[in-house]
């Protein structure tokens, strides 16, 4: 087969989770698959080092920081662009209506759960294009349990769920962690990740350090606020996004990790943690409370003394086997389970 990746919706730094998802799948993609060829369509913001060297990178006239001509470009000129694929695999939600074998990834539906969370102007959009791709796509992929049951219940559509891996780089930090006095959160700085929660309970807990890691989102100007309000700017560190290595590197030195988010698609922090035998502490919410299988300390994620619990019981936690995660949450497993459903 000819296999189209429309990637015109990434950004470097700018797009969270779905960018992590999207390199990983493509590298574990050119491993395991020796016979089929791949088009990856991608926007001027995207550089070379996106696309393994057995695909050909498609380039595209389009700047996707500006999302009305990314969504414009996608609807009514990708589908026209050439080379000509007999399937388009979207892994970031939209698809163009117009191509007539379209495979869409969808991480999650907040746009349905916790329309709350959306700007005014943007949530229409959201839903016509959602839709959309649902209405247009011959098959989707759901990446968790939760999302799946999402799809039929908002869409009454079918998907088939393929998880996210866990890059190998985490399991060799298993081996060297060497903790230091501080507590890690690795997220986006949305309100859905409960942020502000996490501070205000660290700031009751009164000891060590934490770092907030991840792309700065809508939440960030009120997340600072409160660091500076509750006097602990010296102990609380916003990271923004930052290189994958530093990214692995808190992860080896952290005594701890919390993610208190309120909903998830998949929560692929989780299963990094796991996989770098950092203790773990995580909102006891699905998909987490699945991904997690006894192996985090889980906590309601709407109260404070609930978070700052989990500070206290992450202190004397030990770290859990990985052995697990190996098995069920790998790179390799999600680009053969893409392909099975990219050859249907």
């Amino acid at each position: 087969m000819r296999i189209g990746v429309n990637a015109l919706y990434l950004i470097p730094g700018g797009v969270g989770g779905t960018e992590i998802y999207l390199r990983s799948l493509l590298a574990a993609l050119a491993r395991v698959d020796q016979t089929n060829e791949y088009f990856v369509f991608t926007n001027r913001e995207t550089g070379a080092d996106l696309v393994p060297e057995k695909f050909t990178q498609v380039p595209c006239g389009v700047d996707a920081v500006f999302r009305p001509a990314r969504i414009l470009y996608e609807q009514f000129v990708l589908p026209a662009r050439g080379p000509k694929v007999d399937v388009l695999f979207n892994p970031g939600f939209t698809a163009p209506v117009a191509h007539p074998n379209n495979v869409t990834v969808f991480h999650d539906l907040q746009h349905k759960r916790h329309p709350e969370y959306f700007r005014w102007f943007d949530l229409p959009f959201w839903n016509a294009l959602l839709w959309a791709s649902v209405r247009r796509s011959r098959r989707l992929i759901a990446v968790s349990e939760a999302t799946r049951d999402d799809l039929q219940k908002f869409y009454g559509a079918a998907s088939t769920v393929v998880h996210h891996g866990a890059d190998p780089a985490f399991f060799e930090i298993a081996k060297e962690r060497s903790p230091e006095d501080f507590f890690l959160c690795v997220s986006t700085l949305h309100p859905h990740k409960n942020i502000e929660r996490l501070v205000r309970a660290f700031a009751i807990y009164g000891k060590s350090r934490l770092v907030l890691a991840g792309m700065k989102g809508f939440q960030t100007e009120a997340v600072e606020r409160q660091i500076q309000s509750l006097d602990i700017a010296d102990r609380v560190r916003v990271t923004g996004w930052i290189p994958r290595e530093e990214l692995l590197d808190l992860y080896r030195r952290a005594k701890g990790f919390l993610y208190p988010s309120t909903f998830e698609g998949f929560g692929m922090p989780v299963i990094e943690a796991l996989a770098a035998e950092v203790p773990l502490a995580c909102s006891d919410i699905e998909p987490m409370r699945s991904l997690a299988a006894g192996d985090a300390i889980l906590f309601d994620p709407l109260r404070d003394e609930a978070v700052t619990e989990a500070f206290v019981r992450l202190e004397t936690a030990k770290p859990r086997s990985n052995e697990r995660i190996r098995r069920e949450f790998t790179w390799e497993q999600a680009a053969r389970r893409t392909l099975e459903v990219l050859n249907a």
